[in-house]
């Protein structure tokens, strides 16, 4: 490697990024350098002479292109967590050249003929169970690329999906930018009311921040959601909801200002419309085949009958919720037209009046340190292993770096933790692959790195910062995903920890790892006031347990209606007809929903699950693994009703061995029934939601 290379730190593989060198100019050489190389292994494992050996091709291609996969990702990370225009700039540059890599490689007949001689050979017999499902993915996966298409149609293949890459990079770009650019000044104290002491002493300093006096709210969720939760001034509540739900619209506005370059209205007709034209041309009837290819279910219409299944369900309880609400929003609030920006501050209000307790109240019990000495403590009982502070360079002050043990000490995997809301980072919460678990040739074990994100309020004043209950599931539920990441014992790439995992199956420990966030065993040990240190008290516990389904059948409706939407747009619609993406989604809650929308919303215009987030055709996974995540933790409520104790190490070995440690080497649905000992039922899930009579 040329002296200029290495001093690229991108290119510097051996230990962990080198965040504090890493600038947006050395994107482009490192790609030329990476894609160099992979390009010339997989021309060698094609070649002719070379044997169509599992060493000899697949892993010689794996081992070549898993530097790319990796410093890729790395740039996707950054460009999510610090976009700034000349990142931005390097990775739209670089995007199509990656995308075209991959597209090429899926259309690769010399070297899917090998992969298919390996398969039909007696040297399929002699390859382990992993090597197996990796070979069968593979296979599959060159399908879904294109592999068996004519020739004279291959190039438009890849030009699709070029397009589809770059336009779903865009999508999330406006989502991102129009967040940013809008803030609403407050400069009369009288419009603060209601809002808790934290959100007022965050605005304060944001406006301070920009040279403002007074006090600026943003569409960053922990400044967004507390104006929609707890101000009593409507105008603030209206004009913050108008905003937030005309994100990256034509109805979208930068401080009263019309942005339509941020507009997504084109961009999802553009990507659905090249969506519908790959299915056709790998011979699908739409989108939603293709997509469930990789998936535990079987067809559409089995997920919308599970989802109408759900819906049936759901909506009586529903219907009670929003009866519920209205009354007495117009009995107690004077709201007698309940309007969309009043549903959340009227159903905060009826909450403190059923349960006499607020979000806000709550929230001073869960300062940061102790929030994370819990979920740290029942993850090391669990699966019994250690995670200490550890040193590495970092992508910005705030964030936190972590290692993962075992009990003598032995290196199981590392993550970085960046728990903040700041501009120029994504909206939501996710987890993110540095790198995979990995055994190379040479013997050399990689151990696994996790990027766990999420979009809290930062602490201020000398004050530490404290997550609301909800925001201590959302990490929770980050954290599970790591954890299926960092402890597997999969030491091949292709099947190691969420690699290969059917999506609709990678939700299950994530979402298990939120119900420990209910338990009052490990709730003492992970609450403290953050005035007095006082832990929580078991009476403000009994009223929170008491609230948990609160509103738990609107809930349900919502999640069903985002599914429902999702699947119609990737099965009947037809993005050239006479109906808009958004006149659809009105449609489908107009039908699904009990809940009215309201008729400036352009919701779909800022869903970037579906339109840059990987879960196209794939929303109702959610819900689908929720059933097996239900399910999964109902054998630790069962454990618990005997020992008293639901942090069951026993039961916690039997899923780490059986759902954690596997990755994709087997089925879900195999991996599910190998903990369980049965397939998943729908009951603890309805159960746990307050559902079942």
């Amino acid at each position: 490697m040329a002296q200029t290379n290495i001093l690229n730190p991108l290119l510097d593989l051996v230990g962990l990024p080198q965040f504090t060198s890493i600038q947006a100019e050395h994107v482009t050489p490192a790609l030329d350098v990476l894609l160099k190389s992979a390009k010339e292994a997989v021309l060698h494992a094609s070649a002719v002479q070379t044997p169509n050996t599992w060493e000899a091709t697949f892993k010689l291609v794996e081992e070549a292109t898993e530097p790319l996969l990796r410093v890729w990702g790395l740039i996707c990370h950054l460009s999510a967590v610090t976009d700034t225009p000349a990142l931005r700039a390097a990775y739209a540059k670089n995007l199509p050249r990656v995308t075209e890599f991959w597209s090429n490689l899926g259309q690769n007949l010399a070297l899917h003929k090998k992969y298919t001689a390996i398969a039909c050979s007696n040297k399929y017999a002699h390859l382990n169970d992993v090597s197996k499902k990796i070979l069968e993915n593979a296979l599959r996966n060159f399908r879904l690329s294109g592999i068996e298409l004519p020739e004279y149609s291959k190039l438009r293949f890849i030009q699709l999906r070029k397009q589809q890459a770059t336009l779903s990079k865009e999508f999330s770009d406006h989502v991102l930018d129009a967040t940013n650019a809008y803030a609403y000044f407050v400069t009369d104290d009288t419009h603060l009311a209601g809002l808790p002491v934290n959100a007022i002493v965050a605005a304060k300093y944001a406006a301070e921040k920009d040279s403002k006096p007074g006090w600026k709210f943003t569409l960053h969720l922990p400044s967004y959601l507390a104006v929609l939760q707890y101000a009593e001034y409507r105008p603030l509540r209206r004009a913050m909801y108008h905003a937030y739900m005309t994100r990256a619209s034509e109805l979208g506005t930068d401080c009263g200002n019309s942005n339509l370059q941020w507009d997504n209205t084109e961009n999802m007709s553009k990507q659905l419309k090249l969506r519908a034209e790959e299915a056709a041309m790998l011979g699908y009837q739409n989108f939603a085949e293709v997509s469930l290819e990789s998936k535990m279910a079987n067809s559409p219409e089995q997920v919308i009958a599970f989802l109408d299944d759900l819906a049936h369900r759901a909506r009586p309880y529903a219907e009670r919720d929003w009866n519920q609400l209205q009354v007495f929003a117009g009995n107690k609030l004077g709201l007698t037209q309940l309007e969309a920006f009043d549903i959340t501050y009227a159903s905060e209000k009826l909450r403190q009046n059923h349960y006499k307790f607020s979000e806000d109240e709550a929230k001073q019990y869960f300062p940061e340190a102790s929030v994370l000495q819990g979920l740290f403590h029942v993850t090391e009982v669990l699966f019994n292993i250690l995670i200490k502070p550890s040193m590495a360079e970092k992508w910005h002050p705030d964030i936190q770096f972590f290692r993962v043990e075992n009990h003598d000490g032995t290196e199981l995997a590392h993550f970085y933790l960046d728990l903040y809301a700041r501009d120029g980072k994504r909206a939501g919460a996710w987890m993110d692959d540095g790198r995979s678990r990995y055994r190379r040739s040479d013997g050399k074990l990689q151990t696994p790195v996790a990027y766990l994100i999420c979009n809290f309020s930062a602490p201020l004043s000398g004050k530490p910062s404290c997550f609301t209950h909800d925001e201590v599931i959302t990490l929770f539920h980050e954290f599970g995903h790591g954890l299926h990441h960092m402890l597997t014992r999969i030491d091949e790439l292709g099947a190691s920890g969420i690699n290969g995992v059917e999506w609709d199956a990678v939700e299950l420990p994530s979402q298990f790892m939120e119900n420990f966030c209910w338990e009052w065993d490990v709730l003492t040990g992970m609450t403290s006031h953050v005035d007095t240190g006082e832990p929580l008290p078991y009476q403000l516990f009994e009223k929170m347990l008491a609230a948990r389904n609160f509103q738990s059948g609107l809930a349900t409706l919502q999640q069903v209606v985002l599914s429902r939407f999702d699947m119609l747009l990737h099965t009947t619609y037809e993005p050239e007809g006479k109906l808009s993406v958004n006149e659809l989604a009105r449609q489908v809650n107009g039908i699904w929903h009990v809940v009215p929308q309201a008729p400036f919303s352009r919701w779909p215009n800022s869903f970037s699950h579906v339109f840059s987030g990987g879960y196209a055709a794939g929303y109702y996974s959610y819900k689908w693994a929720e059933v097996l995540s239900a399910d999964a933790y109902a054998a630790f409520e069962e454990a618990a009703s005997a020992s008293g104790n639901i942090l069951n190490a026993e039961i916690g070995e039997l899923y780490r061995t059986q759902i954690l440690e596997v990755g994709s080497s087997r089925s879900a649905m195999e991996s599910f029934k190998a903990f369980r000992g049965r397939e998943p039922c729908i009951n603890a899930l309805l159960r746990l939601h307050g559902m079942s009579e």
